[in-house]
């Protein structure tokens, strides 16, 4: 008998997937290939502009490919949303009440590559009684038809001692209107 022991050959088995059962309910909708889009503004609607803020791209903001890295593009929007903020009376905050960020739905669209100038467009999608959605867009500071990406943000009011969706403050519902 040998003080090393020899490893058992073990048994590989191959699991399969039980196949999905078939709905026959003919009510059945079928089933989105993409995630949910957002209520889209009403064609004789135009939406509200919030703001537009032009920025540099900066060196650090490159990725390994010589490219604006996908993080940076919500770090653009996060600095055109605050600068909108600073525009509404009181920031639209109090000892009560705070806005959060409770989605966030990016289109890339095309690479943003070093050096550029973009700008930063912020338009009201959607009013609520405890959220707004700001639409976005990234675009070429020189040609608004370069279209770096799209999308939008849900903001949410939320009240600061429960955690819960309060009502927008009235200087956000003016600001949006």
């Amino acid at each position: 008998m040998s003080d090393t022991a020899t490893p058992k050959a073990r048994k590989t088995t191959t699991r399969r997937r039980k196949p999905a059962a078939k709905k026959t309910t003919e009510a059945a909708a079928p089933v989105a290939a993409t995630a949910p889009q957002p209520p889209a503004v009403e064609a004789d609607e135009a939406p509200i502009a919030l703001i537009r803020v032009p920025l540099s791209v900066r060196w650090r903001d490159l990725d390994a490919f010589n490219h604006v890295n996908n993080s940076k593009y919500l770090s653009y929007l996060e600095e055109a949303r605050l600068r909108w903020m600073l525009g509404v009376p009181g920031q639209g905050l109090d000892d009560h009440v705070a806005p959060v960020v409770a989605a966030a739905h990016l289109n890339y669209r095309r690479p943003i590559e070093w050096p550029a100038e973009v700008d930063i467009e912020l338009f009201v999608e959607r009013l609520g009684n405890t959220s707004v959605s700001i639409g976005h867009r990234i675009v070429d500071a020189n040609d608004d038809s370069v279209l770096y990406c799209d999308g939008n943000v849900v903001m949410v009011w939320i009240d600061r001692g429960t955690g819960r969706a309060a009502e927008l403050p009235l200087a956000v519902r003016e600001a949006c209107s």
